[in-house]
């Protein structure tokens, strides 16, 4: 099979688009840093998302919620210098597009402006669909977020699956052809169960890219340090791990100390 993605120097909202009606797969993975986005620019990862989940994983806290849109933007500018090939997402924190419309829009364009990003994502469904109208109507591209929605952690008081039962299942059913109807060019669909996610899927004509939702949705993302193995305490279910490079970092980085004490480290050859 000739896949699309190999046929395009930039991939856009048209080529997923165009991935979806073709039954092709989308690959979508985070990223935060230039040197790791980098490296993502060799592959043919399809779209790299600046995840506010770098609160977690660059900064430590253990919530999405502290990171600020100056932080943000910083991250995304960094990513985006990177990278010539994927479409770049980048996530409106928290408290820059709940119950305000027009922050939510000078949110979008400063980080458009001021990043050289292609999209925004931004988490809910009926409870923000004036923000994203109101960024949809200045051309801003903007990816949808349903299930599990890390920013609303206080709110659930868990990170447990979502859309469990019929009534949270039809809410996030309507709200996804809610954010399609909008103009969202995606939908990230984040911990709910494989049957719904297949079943959502099916039902929208824009692609679905799942994390924790099965293999039914039209792609996946993944956080770039989860699955290289670097993040050393998060293992859910749904992570698959294609590397053990925390273990080798820290063997790698134990053996300088050595070489440094030691001596060993640097040697004549190493010298000026």
């Amino acid at each position: 099979m000739a896949y699309l993605q190999t046929d395009v120097t930039k991939v856009t909202t048209k080529v997923l688009q165009s991935m979806k009606m073709r039954g092709e797969k989308i690959a979508m993975i985070t990223a935060y840093d230039y040197s790791m986005a980098s490296l993502v620019n060799n592959t043919q990862i399809d779209v790299v998302l600046v995840g506010d989940s770098a609160a977690n994983v660059m900064q430590g806290h253990k919530t999405t919620l502290p990171i600020t849109l100056d932080e943000m933007i910083v991250y995304a500018s960094s990513v985006v210098r990177a990278l010539s090939r994927p479409l770049v997402v980048v996530d409106l924190p928290f408290g820059t597009y709940q119950g305000n419309s027009k922050l939510a829009l000078a949110s979008a364009i400063r980080i458009m402006k001021e990043t050289g990003a292609d999209a925004i994502k931004l988490e809910g469904g009926e409870e923000v669909l004036e923000s994203i109208n109101r960024i949809l109507c200045a051309g801003i591209p903007v990816m949808g977020h349903l299930g599990l929605t890390p920013q609303s952690i206080n709110k659930f008081g868990t990170y447990a699956v979502r859309a469990t039962n019929d009534e949270e299942a039809n809410q996030l059913i309507h709200n996804a052809k809610l954010l399609q109807e909008a103009g969202c060019f995606a939908i990230v669909l984040e911990k709910i169960p494989a049957v719904l996610a297949e079943q959502v899927s099916k039902e929208l004509s824009v692609p679905t890219i799942g994390i924790g939702a099965g293999s039914g949705a039209d792609g996946q993302v993944l956080v770039l340090q989860d699955m290289l193995g670097i993040t050393q305490q998060f293992k859910p279910r749904y992570l698959r791990t294609y590397g053990s490079f925390g273990a080798d970092i820290t063997s790698a980085i134990s053996q300088y100390v050595n070489d440094v004490k030691s001596g060993s480290f640097p040697n004549e050859k190493e010298q000026y």
